[in-house]
């Protein structure tokens, strides 16, 4: 039961489809599914967030995962480069402005109304 927090500078002018494809490609890369993800975006002014390597004239998106603990680094990278890739070509945000963070939590630390969720396994 994953939650993606997208924290932003950017003004996208359309988010609903852009977070169902950002739910899509989790699943794909990660080898899940949609049904339990949770995709949310939180918007912010520039003057907010700061990340040292950004251009500080164009907006930041950040990308915070938490996720279940299990998945290869190599999986985590592939999913946050296909991230970033859709943000560039829909939001025009520059790679220097784009940062991702995971963090891993044991199945039983995520939960639902009806369920806890399990260990992951590929």
């Amino acid at each position: 039961m994953p939650l993606l927090t997208i924290t932003t500078s950017a003004d996208p002018p359309e988010t609903r489809s852009f977070l169902a494809g950002v739910a899509d490609r989790y699943a794909d890369v990660m080898d899940s599914e949609t049904r339990f993800l949770t995709v949310n975006l939180r918007r912010s002014d520039r003057e907010d967030l700061w990340l040292g390597r950004a251009d500080p004239e164009e907006p930041i998106v950040l990308l915070e995962a938490d996720i279940r603990e299990g998945r290869p680094a190599d999986q985590r990278r592939t999913f946050a480069l296909a991230f970033m890739q859709e943000v560039r070509d829909a939001w025009g945000v520059p790679e220097a402005n784009m940062k991702v963070v995971f963090t891993e939590h044991e199945g039983s630390h995520l939960m639902g109304y009806d369920r806890i969720g399990g260990d992951w396994e590929p």
